[in-house]
């Protein structure tokens, strides 16, 4: 008998539970966004988090509730952003691809260093050492690749000492540019032709003691911009990519050949 009651109580729980289970099923039921599935179909799948969201299943419901653009995914470019854009049956605006790059250019031949650096090889933990890091110029890439770590499509490398992107393999993540405690590393136009490999400062005697392609604010390359791309602020030459003509006037008259044309 205590064998039997066993079975009917044990028995008699089990279909208690599944029948409050079944209920709870049916009350709290929440239609799946077809549209959401297909998004995320749609995304790369790179949960790279440059679209600001966790992952691509966080960005592929907030674009379905409206919450984000159809072309938020940057990893994906313009054909992603299509896909999502017919999914969600709107147009999409003709996004501009954008790669990530490096504005310094100080290699190892090229800058001078106060003291020789031994010690744990990442570029956050250098700002704690004297100078914030062994070369001469403070502006300078530290070349212990806290930006090749974080990226994760191995688009950027570190070269003879410097960070140095691959534009075809870059997905414009951001990745890069939020590791870089120097604030070195922007997004610029896939279709950028030149741009300035240097971030310094300083006034063009200080650098020049600290880097031989530093940029030292001798105002050429914005007196020979004919379309008015370069400007100069704080002894540093900028370019407006929405406004260069890609002439190479600025860089043809760089003495310092700080200005460098992007293959």
């Amino acid at each position: 008998m205590g064998i039997i009651v066993a079975a009917v109580v044990v028995g008699g729980v089990g279909l208690f539970v599944a029948i409050f289970l079944g209920i709870a099923a049916i009350r709290f039921h929440v239609d799946a966004d077809e549209r959401e599935e297909a998004i995320l179909e749609a995304l790369p799948g790179y949960n790279c988090g440059g679209c600001g969201f966790p992952g691509c299943p966080n960005l592929a419901a907030a674009i379905a509730k409206g919450e984000a653009p159809v072309d938020g995914c940057t990893a994906g470019g313009e054909g992603t952003a299509k896909a999502v854009a017919e999914i969600m049956g709107v147009e999409t605006g003709q996004s501009e691809r954008m790669v990530a790059f490096v504005k310094c250019a100080g290699d190892c031949e090229k800058t001078k260093l106060d003291y020789e650096y031994t010690g744990v090889e990442d570029c956050a933990m250098l700002s704690f050492v004297p100078g914030g890091g062994p070369k001469t110029c403070n502006y300078g890439c530290l070349g212990y690749g806290s930006c090749v770590r974080a990226c994760p499509f191995d688009a950027i490398h570190t070269v003879n000492g410097v960070a140095v992107v691959d534009k075809e393999a870059c997905k414009a993540c951001g990745k890069c540019v939020e590791a870089c405690p120097k604030h070195l590393i922007e997004l610029i136009p896939y279709k950028s032709a030149y741009a300035v490999a240097c971030s310094s400062k300083d006034k063009g005697p200080v650098t020049m003691k600290g880097c031989q392609v530093g940029c030292i604010g001798c105002t050429l390359c914005a007196k020979n911009c004919p379309a008015g791309a370069v400007t100069i602020d704080s002894f540093l030459s900028k370019i407006d990519q929405s406004k260069c003509v890609q002439c190479g006037a600025c860089m043809a008259k760089c003495p310092k050949k700080t200005i460098q044309k992007l293959g």
